[in-house]
């Protein structure tokens, strides 16, 4: 273990999974918590690593063949929409999604080897893109990899994938719903007036996997105190699965003022879950805990979100 149990990917490479200034998903969300990351002097308490470049065969382990190549192709020109028209395609988005992965499966590896406790990446976490698929501005599925990483590499069997993003991870949640070997917990704004219209509190896995997932779709308006009432269930669900890794998805669009989504928490509401899920997994991971940023489209509610998880990771 180095001095710090916990690191912080941060880099240009990063920065540059973006699809420029006129999308949600813009230039600025990296530079938005670094800057604020180094205002609050965080640098001093954790490691800060470079993004790594991963590659095709890391990707495989979760999109199929058929998907990366489109994707290769697509890259080449930067032209058009891998999706129905949220996700569009840029030139070199394919590298630069290498880096998002490589990074991840670099915290993975970095934990696993007991290197350090906690990580954390700012540009990670899209849940949306499905096997074989983009969606809602996720050209990969960096969660997805990073589980399959942990089953197949690891051979972990008790995984838990925890996100409080305004919006459903139906990429995780599709993607895994017959495997038991996720516990799948997902606070999320309701599906009647959000995208992905997924999340039903009825869906709870299938197969050999039911009971094994949990989601709670949240009114729109829901606050902190919603959210602290609704986080003693996830907190029962994990216990009851004993998780030997966790990996949290941190969206800050579900802060209050977020330009696309309806939720009212403040950055308290990520601090808890942050704070609670290193206690869960001190308790039966050894500590192990990736968070991933995931969505946010309010530079300020990124900046004040991010750095409270960051700071419960390192207290």
């Amino acid at each position: 273990m180095k001095t710090n149990s916990c690191c912080v990917y941060l880099g240009d490479k990063l920065a540059a999974y973006n699809f420029g200034n006129n999308h949600p998903f813009g230039p600025l969300r990296h530079q938005a918590f670094a800057q604020a990351f180094y205002q609050q002097e965080l640098e001093q308490k954790v490691d800060i690593l470079t993004p790594v470049k991963t590659d095709r065969e890391t990707l495989a382990l979760f999109h199929t063949e058929e998907y990366l190549s489109k994707l290769i192709e697509m890259s080449k020109f930067g032209v058009g929409y891998l999706d129905h028209g949220d996700t569009p395609a840029f030139t070199g988005m394919y590298e630069i999604s290498c880096y998002v992965v490589g990074s991840v499966i670099d915290a993975v590896d970095q934990l696993m080897n007991d290197h350090y406790k906690r990580a954390f990446i700012p540009i990670a976490g899209l849940h949306h893109a499905r096997r074989q698929t983009a969606a809602g501005f996720c050209v990969i599925n960096d969660c997805g990899i990073a589980i399959e990483t942990l089953f197949r590499h690891y051979g972990l069997t008790r995984v838990a994938y925890i996100d409080i993003d305004a919006h459903h991870g139906d990429g995780v949640y599709y993607s895994f719903e017959d495997d038991p070997r996720l516990t799948f917990v997902d606070l999320h704004e309701d599906g009647q007036f959000l995208y992905p219209g997924t999340g039903a509190i009825s869906e709870t896995g299938k197969g050999k996997a039911v009971g094994t997932k949990l989601n709670i779709p949240m009114p729109p308006y829901a606050d902190d105190a919603l959210f602290f009432k609704m986080w003693i269930l996830v907190e029962k669900f994990l216990i009851k699965h004993q998780p030997e890794f966790i990996l949290l998805q941190c969206g800050a669009d579900s802060i209050r003022g977020d330009p696309i989504t309806h939720l009212s928490y403040s950055e308290k509401a990520h601090a808890h879950a942050a704070r609670r899920l290193c206690e869960i997994s001190d308790k039966y991971c050894g500590g192990k805990m990736l968070v991933m940023g995931g969505g946010g489209y309010n530079l300020d509610n990124i900046a004040r979100a991010w750095t409270a998880v960051v700071s419960e990771l390192v207290e």
